[in-house]
């Protein structure tokens, strides 16, 4: 059975750092291409071979990563701005994971 365990997230203010883990189960994380969303939006992806994808809004701020002992995927989150705030899920395919909370204010 598929597990995606995301947590990391909490209120901060613009300018602040935030480190969103997502603990996985039940697949090949190894070889599972990887993506990390904001609600229904898309922030970055991860492939199996090592390569990153960045939306544009979050390049040079956010770097996504993965520790394939741990089956675990990242998204170190940089210079946050109100704009950022949203529910970030990590996911392949068609599994999702049930999400945690960034908030971004002043």
């Amino acid at each position: 059975q598929v597990h995606l365990v995301e947590s990391g997230g909490g209120s901060v203010q613009p300018g602040e750092s935030l480190l969103l883990s997502c603990q996985t189960s039940g697949f090949p994380f190894s070889d599972t291409n990887m993506r990390w969303l904001r609600g229904g939006e898309w922030v970055a992806s991860s492939t199996s071979a090592g390569g990153t994808l960045y939306a544009d809004r979050v390049k040079g701020r956010f770097t996504i990563s993965r520790d394939h002992n741990k089956s675990t995927l990242y998204l170190q989150m940089n210079n946050l701005k109100p704009e950022d705030t949203g529910l970030y899920f990590c996911g392949y395919g068609c599994y999702l994971g049930q999400g945690t909370q960034v908030t971004v204010s002043s």
